[in-house]
């Protein structure tokens, strides 16, 4: 069984700044957490039709990107969790986590549901206006889980890998199928097959087939004052 030790866990409570109602900025937490179906028990969500919920419980988000985003926007000073993740680790990446992989992290149980879908709130938290656009087209996405069972849960515990679907796509292809040439019938057929996939993303995908169209992501990745 493979096992990942982490780096932090994360939580955070509703507030304006930049501008925008949101709980992005999160505060390390040390202590042991209840993690329901929601998600974990000091964390909230500003947005819950965009964020949070069942399949959206937690975030996860690799400490190492944070060196291309130091690279790519070197006037940025960039602080962890500036993602507004609940969980850091170091050695997952999106090339190494796959749709539908359960892990048992305390007595919980959660499971890959999709890739994180960027949005124009990593703008206003960071100040730029191409951050989510970036977040997007580089695959530095982050991922997200549904939880299959609640427990108690802690920094101090790893998340141990239980399961790994046979074809699972990992993050980093589902990224790349969904967000690049994103009406390929190849692509969309090998996403089709990912049962674990977020009924969201899914509906998306659907969609996509039947109407040969692909939604706006406009609002998503520049909000409304671009529009």
């Amino acid at each position: 069984m493979t096992t990942h030790y982490l780096n932090g866990v994360y939580c955070g409570k509703i507030a304006t700044r930049y501008g925008i109602q949101t709980a992005i900025d999160k505060h390390g937490v040390e202590q042991s957490l209840y993690l329901s179906l929601h998600g974990l028990a000091e964390d909230e969500s500003a947005d819950p039709k965009h964020h949070g919920g069942p399949e959206r419980a937690l975030h996860q988000y690799p400490l190492e990107h944070y060196a291309y985003w130091q690279q790519q926007y070197p006037s940025i000073n960039w602080q962890i969790p500036g993602m507004g993740e609940n969980i850091s680790s170091i050695g997952m990446t999106e090339h190494n986590v796959y749709l539908g992989d359960r892990y048992q992290w305390g007595d919980a149980i959660i499971e890959v549901s999709q890739p994180r879908s960027p949005c124009y709130k990593l703008n206003k938290r960071w100040g730029n206006a191409n951050i989510s656009l970036d977040m997007q087209q580089s695959g530095h996405c982050g991922w997200l889980y549904r939880v299959i069972q609640p427990g108690t849960v802690s920094v101090s515990q790893p998340l141990i890998l239980q399961q790994r679907l046979a074809n699972a796509l990992s993050v980093a292809k589902t990224c790349q199928l969904f967000f690049t040439d994103p009406l390929n019938p190849e692509h969309l057929a090998l996403l089709k097959q990912q049962t674990t996939l977020s009924v969201s993303w899914m509906s998306k995908i659907m969609l996509r087939i039947e109407t040969q169209q692909v939604e706006n992501w406009h609002f998503r990745l520049h909000g409304p004052d671009a529009i």
